[in-house]
């Protein structure tokens, strides 16, 4: 066959694929052959969804919600949307001011595609959701990874974000509580970021909030638009019902933010999609005017886990993890691990070659710090029962007292 018919899109070409499904895929292969692999790299809840968000679901099907939607989302939805807004984050919006998704990515994806030229910046802290730099990169922008260490609780300072700014920034992606850190912005800390965004009027922000109810400590939530009003006609709010209702598979995500930005973004979502699921919907909608007890009784079963996965962590040679504010993910440094060799032989010069020996010899499976733009670290999904979480961390100790110097 001709290579030229193979030819494929010169961005696309040069995305690269999500490290954690690279992983996963690995997972289902080991699997296959046979190996008992726990699995902590995913990042879902292990919950079923709510009894009666699925009831809700059930009966949209049964009374023929099942048709297609308005491209922006059925109108009940969009109002429950607005009110949470309203309620929850104090923004003063109304179901106007909001977009239904076909899941919280295609928010992002949307809002990048709509807005990005050639030349274009978007700033990503680092550590990032593996996905950030890929959408920037496909829809023609250019990544301006600013590194955010443990020296700043792996946080965006204002001297960084200011440094980072240029004459072609138009988006910053702000990502609280953080996918992979768990880290979570104060009050304080997002009126200081807001102030260097303040002097310059050319930066677009994106608020990805989609772990704001997971969040440990008795700690407050807080969101850029609603500690800064005055950058509210530029900043898009996102969110969803997949972590806080344990509702991934629903595919559905909702955001605010300016009409102009919103009606930009429904247009590309009619010719790519069209509206999220119509049953999908009716569900969102029971999960966001419903009780919330939910929410309460896995935050705390997250707060659990976080405390006993940081505990063995950090009981573990080689290892060392601070403890994170939110999500429900363990970023621990591996730096201890490097340079030495597993017992099956391989030598860790990386923190990739420490998860898949994890994977191979320990058969627990993570995924590396560096593919969320900061190394040698692992991150680990606590989303599973205490006693999985047990037995994974009891094979990483064994694994780890197991290496030898080179």
């Amino acid at each position: 066959m001709s290579t030229d018919i193979q030819r494929l899109n010169q961005r696309l070409a040069s995305a690269q694929p999500s490290a954690t499904y690279r992983i996963m895929d690995r997972v289902a292969e080991r699997r296959a052959q046979g190996a008992k692999i726990i699995s902590l790299c995913a990042g879902e809840p292990d919950f079923d969804t709510p009894k009666h968000v699925r009831e809700a679901a059930i009966h949209a099907i049964e009374h023929g919600h099942t048709r297609y939607t308005q491209v922006a989302g059925v109108r009940s939805l969009r109002e429950a949307v607005a009110a949470k807004f309203r309620r929850e984050n104090g923004l003063d919006v109304s179901w106007q001011d909001t977009l239904v998704c076909n899941g919280g990515k295609q928010v992002i994806y949307n809002a990048l595609a709509a807005t990005l030229n050639e030349g274009d910046q978007v700033i990503v802290p680092a550590p990032y959701w593996v996905s950030y730099p890929e959408m920037v990169q496909l829809c023609g922008g250019e990544a301006r990874i600013v590194t955010c260490d443990a020296g700043t609780g792996f946080k965006l300072t204002p001297a960084a974000l200011a440094a980072a700014i240029t004459p072609q920034t138009r988006w910053l992606i702000l990502n609280s509580p953080s996918n992979p850190t768990g880290a979570v912005y104060s009050e304080a800390e997002l009126r200081a970021l807001a102030a260097v965004l303040l002097d310059h009027p050319h930066v677009l922000t994106l608020a990805d909030d989609i772990y704001e109810h997971l969040i440990f400590d008795d700690q407050a939530f807080y969101t850029l638009a609603q500690v800064e009003p005055r950058l509210a006609p530029r900043t898009l709010t996102m969110n969803g019902v997949s972590k806080a209702y344990a509702m991934t598979g629903w595919r559905i995500g909702f955001a605010t933010g300016p009409r102009w930005l919103l009606e930009a973004m429904e247009k590309l979502q009619g010719q790519q999609t069209s509206g999220a699921s119509s049953v999908s919907q009716q569900a969102a909608l029971a999960a966001l005017e419903g009780p919330k007890d939910f929410i309460r009784e896995s935050r705390a079963a997250f707060q659990g886990r976080r405390d006993l996965m940081v505990a063995l962590l950090n009981d573990t040679p080689g290892l060392e993890c601070v403890s994170p504010a939110g999500a429900f993910y363990a970023f621990a440094s591996c730096a201890g691990l490097i340079g030495r060799t597993s017992p099956a032989g391989r030598v860790l010069h990386t923190d990739e070659d420490v998860v898949h020996a994890l994977l191979d010899e320990a058969d627990v499976a993570v995924v590396h710090g560096s593919a969320f733009g900061l190394g040698p670290y692992i991150r680990i999904a606590y989303a599973l029962d205490d006693a999985s979480l047990h037995q994974a961390c009891e094979a990483i100790r064994a694994f780890c007292t197991a290496l030898r110097t080179t």
